[in-house]
């Protein structure tokens, strides 16, 4: 599994995360949804402490496609809203984001 962490690199991870990221990933989402800014920040940093401590950082050189894209650290829930609007996604509040 590819995992881009924007703004700062891409990591490979063993399929034997997945259940580990998609929980992270949830409680992310849900965040995001019910506007808890403090929930999002807390799952933004630990989803991304997991991908960094369970990963092998990729060549920066190497550029291939990510199973998983996350914000960069330190983003607020404001801006990836804001992210997610500009690229044409379902609204924030759609249950099936």
């Amino acid at each position: 599994m590819i995992v881009r962490v924007l703004e700062e690199a891409q990591y490979e991870l063993d399929d034997a995360n997945t259940a580990t990221l998609n929980k992270l990933d949830g409680v992310l989402g849900e965040a995001l949804r019910s506007g808890d800014a403090e929930t999002f920040e807390a799952a933004l940093s630990a989803i991304i402490d997991e991908v960094r401590s369970s990963g092998h950082r990729l060549d920066p050189t190497t550029i291939v496609p990510s199973d998983l894209a996350l914000p960069r650290p330190g983003a607020t829930l404001e801006e990836v809203r804001q992210l997610l609007q500009g690229e044409s996604a379902p609204p924030v509040d759609d249950p099936a984001v």
